[in-house]
């Protein structure tokens, strides 16, 4: 087997974490076979590298490499651009033309965004993944070809498919071998060997002195979420070359090179308004941690609250924001108060004795597994909605499949 190293250095991928080693080692191990890959990974960590990888320590290496953005082409000539065409087939086809699959015949071809692929094209690459064959568009004779597929997306598949926008088939036929890229946040300690690859490389293109980081400087990069992954923190190092003033930055001077809206390297809270996985938890873990982070901010008020009733004699009305607190835990049907009226009632006089206190404090002493957490959610939503697993999955924002197999990993009735 090549060693992860000689790789590394030939590909000029930068990085010596244990999840970037893995993911190289099993391209290494599949490259000999013919069996198709699936590369999983964030926009911007550097995916397209792995297919070079699997095609370089192939038999296949002699033969045709083509790379393919799906995302790229236009939905009413992508099945032109793979397959081929015959002259007249449509306005504008003037000659016969071959596609990618027919040029890559004895090579590999690397179809990037897979997840846009539109359906009735889905339906031709499973095709030439099952028997190697496909029709040009305009014709009907079978052409044969023999191609590694090694296909990439950025996308939640598997949502997709409960989404009606991907084929189950197709997954599964693409996935024989999944290769998952690691986001950069995972990658910790590669992200100052990045930023000084990349200040060095500006440096000597720019002919100047390459930017240094301070120690604070430098432990901000690293706890910084980078979003965009290797392709941002690139940019950003290019900007920081050109722009800074001082060759030497401090913490203070790095953060105004980041964007305040993707915070430190916490777990993602995602939001939206919008359609599709921009209005939806993108992992069920997300989903978690928002519900313990929303129940501590909630203790810590309640906490305040307590504190101010006892510093005025235990007796104090609940208005205004204080009210919102209760009602908020109330909504959530927790169980760090149970007030005998509803909290709605900004009237309700609250006289906490040593119980109530013991109460609180069992509260802050309760488990916050992650496993726990997950099966009261998944309970609840099930109660909520009378045993429908589908509409359980979608109010938990994970799809129907992930929710079976929750289900029957945690033995779940429902």
């Amino acid at each position: 087997m090549k060693d992860v190293q000689q790789i590394k250095q030939r590909f000029g991928i930068i990085g010596n974490s244990f999840v970037l080693n893995r993911a190289i080692d099993v391209a290494v191990q599949v490259a000999p076979t013919d069996l198709s890959v699936l590369i999983t990974g964030e926009s911007g960590t550097g995916k397209e590298v792995f297919p070079q990888i699997i095609h370089q320590h192939s038999s296949r290496k002699h033969g045709s490499y083509i790379a393919v953005n799906c995302g790229a082409i236009p939905e009413g000539t992508i099945d032109s651009e793979l397959f081929g065409h015959e002259k007249g087939s449509f306005t504008g086809a003037l000659a016969d033309r071959k596609g990618y699959f027919e040029e890559a015949n004895g090579g590999t071809i690397f179809l990037d965004e897979i997840g846009e692929l539109p359906l009735a094209t889905q339906v031709r690459l499973l095709r030439v993944l099952e028997t190697g064959e496909f029709i040009r568009v305009g014709s009907s004779k079978i052409i044969k070809t023999n191609v590694r597929v090694v296909a990439a997306t950025n996308v939640n598949l598997e949502k997709a498919i409960a989404d009606g926008r991907f084929r189950e088939d197709l997954y599964y036929r693409l996935n024989s071998i999944p290769i998952i890229i690691p986001p950069l946040r995972e990658r910790v300690e590669d992200i100052y060997l990045l930023f000084r690859k990349f200040a060095n490389d500006f440096a000597d293109r720019y002919r100047m002195p390459p930017i240094k980081l301070e120690s604070d400087a430098k432990a901000l990069l690293e706890k910084y979420r980078w979003p965009g992954n290797i392709r941002q923190l690139k940019n950003i190092t290019e900007q920081i070359s050109v722009i800074a003033q001082s060759r030497s930055l401090d913490a203070e001077q790095l953060r105004q090179y980041l964007p305040s809206h993707a915070g430190e390297n916490l777990p993602a809270i995602i939001s939206g308004s919008g359609s599709g996985e921009s209005s939806s938890f993108s992992s069920e873990r997300e989903i978690l941690y928002k519900v313990l982070f929303d129940m501590k901010r909630d203790m810590n008020d309640l906490k305040k609250l307590v504190l101010e009733m006892l510093q005025h004699g235990g007796d104090i009305n609940l208005k205004g924001e204080h009210a919102q607190i209760i009602q908020n835990l109330y909504d959530n049907e927790s169980e760090i108060i149970k007030p005998s009226a509803s909290p709605a009632n900004v009237g309700y006089s609250a006289r906490h004795d040593e119980h109530a206190i013991e109460d609180t404090e069992e509260f802050v002493e309760e488990s916050l597994s992650l496993e726990e957490k997950e099966i009261e959610l998944i309970e609840k939503a099930l109660e909520r909605h009378g045993g429908k697993r589908k509409n359980a999955a979608r109010e938990l924002g994970i799809s129907e499949r992930t929710l079976y197999r929750k289900i029957k990993e945690y033995d779940i009735n429902g």
